[in-house]
């Protein structure tokens, strides 16, 4: 029951509510539904105010059963308090790329939603946004080819004494994390569960998953096998657009860094020596 929750709980849960409409909201009645509370919640708002819901992370409750799986129940309420109700707008956001592409895919949306991709700034507004805070073009220039245009890496990069120095740290850094993690596969395995089973990560199906993006920048979704897909998208080095069905490295940082991996590997395996 939420009859009993205070404001200041609330706004801790992250749903801002005034003194006045908790107050007219719980007057007279009390919610045994969470979604029948945010419903009449927003019918209230909408009578002076066009409302947005935001959903920050939803991959977090994927997997989260009530009766049913929360993520299904939780979607036909956004399809209610859009397409029945025009109560508000929704945006669902996820950084978790295989959990965008098994809502996308489901039919019960349909027709109901829309894929928004918030990408990497391109090579242009990368070396703009460099430039308006110091760098030459040129310098711009450099950064965009090792690190692309995330901007984590470009602020990391900006504050920074030694940009130089700090590009190639970067580049270091992720290609001793993915050298590390294929090394960890390799001595002692690894699994993934897909649809509540257990898979093993095979490390030679992850190097040719992995030499997909040598010479390409991206592949089809369908170039790389399921279970070593799922393992490198969840442990950050890949992404998949469902839209384009197309799978490619989280960032350029990430795709230079898996480059000089396998060129190590192939180095101390004697592949292409002299």
């Amino acid at each position: 029951m939420l009859s009993d929750v205070s404001a200041r709980t609330l706004k801790f849960m992250g749903i801002p509510i005034t003194a006045d409409i908790l107050n007219m909201l719980f007057k007279e009645r009390t919610y045994e539904d969470a979604f029948e509370f945010l419903e009449e919640y927003f019918t209230e708002i909408a009578e002076r105010r066009e409302p947005i819901l935001i959903l920050d992370e939803l991959q977090v409750i994927k997997d989260v059963r009530i009766d049913d799986l929360l993520i299904y129940k939780l979607f036909n309420f956004f399809v209610r308090l859009t397409k029945e109700l025009h109560l508000c707008h929704v945006f669902a956001v996820t950084s978790d790329s295989l959990f965008i592409e098994r809502i996308y895919n489901e039919a019960m949306l349909h027709g109901r939603c829309r894929y928004l991709l918030v990408d990497d700034f391109d090579k242009e507004t990368t070396v703009k946004f460099l430039k308006n805070h110091g760098l030459s073009e040129e310098e711009g220039e450099k950064v965009w080819n090792y690190v692309g245009g995330k901007p984590v890496y470009l602020i990391e990069i900006i504050n920074s004494e030694d940009r130089e120095k700090k590009i190639n740290e970067l580049l270091s850094l992720r290609t001793g994390e993915i050298a590390s993690l294929l090394k960890f596969v390799k001595e002692l395995g690894d699994e993934v569960a897909i649809n509540g089973r257990s898979y093993a990560v095979n490390y030679e199906q992850l190097i040719y998953s992995l030499n997909k993006f040598m010479n390409a920048d991206e592949v089809e979704i369908s170039a790389i096998d399921e279970v070593s897909k799922r393992y490198l998208v969840r442990k950050n080095i890949l992404f998949v657009e469902p839209l384009r069905r197309r799978i490619r490295p989280q960032s350029r940082l990430d795709l230079l860094a898996i480059r000089e991996v396998l060129s190590e590997t192939a180095a101390a395996n004697g592949v292409g020596g002299s």
